[in-house]
């Protein structure tokens, strides 16, 4: 198996007489930063949402197709869908941290995977929250609640937190929406700092953030997949006049 090789093959994600996602398959480059772009309601979250299986047990959700993770296909039935949500972390737009410690935050994952010894637990916090680039800000205050930590700080917690779980994939949802431009970019040179070991996806609205912090760059269309590229490429020269369309500002 590859490590963090991700793949979706004919994904299609219907939520009763809505069709989000149609026959989409695509391949992510393992240890890269791809950037998802797309008007409003195109399925970028959706297609997150499926790789994590986040929309199982909606009401009215029909899932075709695959997504594979390596050479496992993680939609089937009998994935251990607890366990793929270690293997692939997901960052959301607003930062959520648990109503608990910024130690309890990061040690939640790894306690819930059987990790009781208060050391281990202490290292595992600690290389989160440098992997974060978060530890030198609250390493004196572990045993605050996390909620009194600025967003930015909030967000790159989630992150760590994420990260406590060893993943091979991190999914962020336009992750800096909400951030200035200071914290989006301690978060954007987070992520090139990541990606030497995780394959991320980035979900923007944000063609500046997909321009200048990704990779590749994939993008959707009424739940299509049109066009996917190495970024400068993309952005540059376009191969499909949908993609020309909505850099330049035609489609919204």
């Amino acid at each position: 198996m590859t490590q963090g090789r991700l793949s979706t093959v004919g994904l299609t994600v219907a939520f009763g007489d809505r069709t989000a996602l149609r026959d989409v398959s695509l391949v992510v480059p393992p240890r890269a930063i791809t950037a998802v772009m797309g008007p409003s309601g195109c399925g970028k979250t959706t297609l997150l949402r499926a790789v994590n299986r986040l929309d199982d047990g909606v009401p009215g959700m029909v899932r075709t197709g695959e997504v594979r993770l390596g050479d496992e296909e993680v939609t089937a039935p009998a994935t251990d869908v607890a366990g793929l949500r270690r293997r692939v972390g997901m960052v959301f737009q607003r930062w959520n941290p648990f109503p608990r410690s910024v130690f309890e935050n990061v040690a939640y994952g790894p306690r819930l995977a059987g990790l009781r010894d208060l050391a281990d637990l202490r290292g595992v916090v600690e290389s989160s929250l440098r992997k974060a680039a978060l530890w030198e800000e609250v390493r004196d205050r572990l045993d605050a609640d996390a909620r009194t930590l600025s967003g930015g700080q909030q967000q790159r917690l989630c992150i760590a937190r994420a990260l406590a779980n060893a993943p091979e994939v991190l999914l962020l949802d336009e992750p800096c929406s909400a951030l200035d431009p200071g914290a989006t970019r301690r978060i954007e040179e987070l992520l090139f700092e990541l990606r030497a070991d995780l394959t991320i996806i980035l979900v923007t609205h944000n063609l500046q953030q997909a321009a200048r912090a990704s990779d590749y760059t994939a993008y959707l269309d009424a739940g299509r997949l049109v066009e996917v590229a190495p970024t400068r490429l993309l952005f540059t020269n376009p191969q499909d006049p949908r993609t020309e369309a909505y850099l330049t500002g035609r489609v919204a």
